[in-house]
């Protein structure tokens, strides 16, 4: 058992999608030298296929009894997709004389953008499709990182004992000295968030920028993020916003927590406008369907989202609301709750 809890808190009535956490990340630690289809940070569509495609129904994590459950490995080409790279002549329709032709006519017969498989896309392919019919369409964005968790299949999966969680403040890493590329840790995880370095033949993941969080600052995806939607702390520190979330007000929630392994990202699930019937007329139901959140979030959805509805409600009336303060986050630098002097003392 760790000493503390690292977690992070992700508000999803406030991400709008535009992967300045992802590149924040991608910079920082993945942008080169076999990590160009990693992401370690990703934000994706929901409803949609994820990345990499298909992950929630990908197996790994514990079953019921507390066994690892097996697991597929994603494929590079038809799940994580090939990073691509643009023909400029052809998309811009440049003739062979170097002039475009008018916008009206410009994309036709094109074949760069024709309908192609699935399996040639890159990340994101299906980036704000969502679900649902015209008036009452409806998608939200999912930011996912290693979870950290408390019980990590990959850790349990690893034959080489190179994955563990740090006693300080249970950061799960691998010790690339030990790692031998076996891939085992990719199929455990549930979550997908581990990945294979085709050019050095180990697996890497998300290390929660544990260089960063040492010197008190939050990891690069949360300092960047600018819908304010992340929150990081340690799960003991009661006056932290991360422990008022997850413990206090219980309005942040855990992902596929059937999976069993008792992640520390936790999610604010996200409210939604009312459907419209034929006339156009709302009808107070939330267009989001609560089964696709209870799906993600767990069965405790509906009663979150009455809270937050209920706190809203009470910022309209000119009242108090402790927690709608916590989640607008008036003070950026009050969403971390990190302490580098803990990471100085001596044991």
């Amino acid at each position: 058992m760790s000493k503390r809890q690292l977690a992070m808190v992700m508000d999803l009535n406030k991400c709008i999608g535009c992967q300045t956490c992802t590149m924040a990340c991608k910079t920082q630690w993945t942008n080169r030298d076999g990590r160009d289809y990693m992401y370690w940070n990703n934000v994706e569509t929901q409803p949609g296929s994820g990345y990499p495609r298909g992950w929630e129904d990908s197996g790994g994590g514990f079953d019921a009894e507390g066994d690892l459950r097996p697991g597929r490995i994603p494929s590079l080409s038809r799940d994580y997709g090939v990073p691509l790279e643009m023909n400029y002549e052809d998309a811009l329709g440049m003739t062979p004389e170097g002039d475009a032709p008018p916008l009206s006519e410009r994309g036709k017969d094109r074949p760069w953008l024709r309908p192609v498989e699935r399996s040639a896309h890159g990340p994101n392919w299906d980036e704000d499709e969502g679900a649902g019919e015209y008036p009452n369409s409806y998608y939200f964005y999912l930011p996912r990182i290693c979870n950290h968790c408390d019980d990590p299949a990959c850790l349990e999966a690893c034959p080489r004992q190179a994955i563990y969680k740090r006693e300080e403040d249970g950061i799960v890493l691998i010790d690339q000295s030990r790692c031998r590329g076996y891939q085992n840790c990719i199929a455990a995880c549930p979550y997908k968030k581990i990945y294979f370095n085709p050019l050095f033949k180990r697996s890497e993941k998300c290390i929660f920028c544990f260089p960063r969080v040492e010197q008190g600052l939050a990891p690069a995806c949360a300092r960047q993020c600018v819908g304010r939607i992340r929150f990081v702390g340690y799960l003991d520190d009661e006056e932290s916003p991360v422990y008022k979330l997850v413990k206090k007000w219980k309005v942040a929630l855990p992902l596929h927590a059937e999976f069993g392994t008792q992640p520390n990202v936790y999610y604010v699930p996200p409210l939604s406008p009312p459907k419209y019937d034929a006339e156009g007329r709302p009808t107070g139901e939330r267009r989001i369907p609560d089964e696709h959140l209870i799906g993600l979030f767990g069965s405790r959805v509906p009663e979150v989202l009455k809270l937050l509805e209920e706190g809203r409600e009470k910022k309209r009336q000119g009242e108090e609301s402790e927690l709608m303060d916590i989640l607008i986050a008036y003070r950026h630098e009050e969403m971390f709750t990190l302490d580098a002097d803990y990471y100085k003392k001596p044991g």
